[in-house]
């Protein structure tokens, strides 16, 4: 993993603008020119130092990560686990198959760490804003590799419009000792993720001794503010006014804590 990065001061202003009328998204769907066609509708412009901010869900339907779950066969394992917490055990393969380790579980909720690393409710399946009926449940994956989504679409816009934005894939989490869900990065391109202030000067002259800040979450919940979580129809927002993070390489794994300097991790 490259070391976190030292990006330029940070600005005392920041615009977020959430893109309205947005079409539904399907398999397959050209998602780099619905971002762009909307940027129209909206009247807006991309300009350089801009970040985009996609919500993982249009991502992932984009993708063709929506499965039925009358097309899944659930394992004993998932049979016995899905018993113990109270769910489909169709939800429950699904949610296995993309799992490395199994956390902490209770009936409603499995937290696990996903094959990307990241540890979230349910590896992050998600069966809200897809169309779906009772007789044809439907669950949405994560995309298979966020970081790789976000520079494919940073490449498009870059070569369709000739202009160097940062792209963030944000997700809703949930966060250990405190209620509701926050924005999250789990993909990101073309942007500094951490920012790396140890070393740096306090207000009092004081050495920073171990301060490093999470600047692509902190994007990731800010727009999820606007964006919303319900019926707002908002799964693009650009974020203008934080051109300093733009230029990083890392991807979103530089937010995750190595597992020797994690101290909650026990399984």
């Amino acid at each position: 993993m490259s070391s976190v990065q030292t990006p330029a001061p940070k600005p005392s202003r920041l615009e977020i603008i959430g893109l309205s009328d947005m079409p539904f998204v399907n398999p397959g769907d050209d998602l780099t020119g619905i971002i762009l066609d909307a940027l129209k509708l909206n009247n807006l412009e991309l300009v350089n130092g801009d970040i985009v901010v996609i919500a993982q869900k249009i991502i992932s339907k984009a993708e063709g990560r929506c499965f039925s779950l009358n097309d899944v066969v659930p394992s004993p394992e998932a049979i016995e686990l899905a018993e113990e917490v109270d769910k489909d055990p169709r939800l429950v393969e699904l949610i296995l198959s993309e799992t490395r380790f199994i956390a902490r579980k209770r009936p409603g909720l499995i937290i696990v760490e996903s094959k990307t690393g990241l540890v979230h409710a349910n590896a992050g399946i998600d069966q809200s804003n897809i169309e779906q009926s009772d007789t044809e449940p439907q669950a949405l994956l994560l995309p298979v590799d966020a970081d790789r989504s976000a520079e494919t679409i940073r490449l498009e816009i870059k070569k369709l419009i000739q202009v160097d934005a940062g792209v963030i894939i944000n997700d809703s989490m949930g966060r250990a000792w405190r209620r509701g869900t926050v924005g999250h990065t789990i993909g990101c391109s073309g942007v500094i993720a951490v920012s790396n202030q140890i070393g740096d000067l306090d207000l009092n002259g004081r050495v920073l001794q171990g301060t490093e800040v999470a600047l692509a979450d902190e994007i990731a919940a800010a727009a999820s503010f606007v964006m919303g979580q319900a019926d707002e129809g908002r799964p693009v927002a650009i974020v203008r006014g934080a051109s300093h993070m733009i230029g990083g390489s890392d991807g979103f794994k530089s937010l995750l804590r190595e597992d020797n300097t994690d101290l909650f991790k026990d399984w």
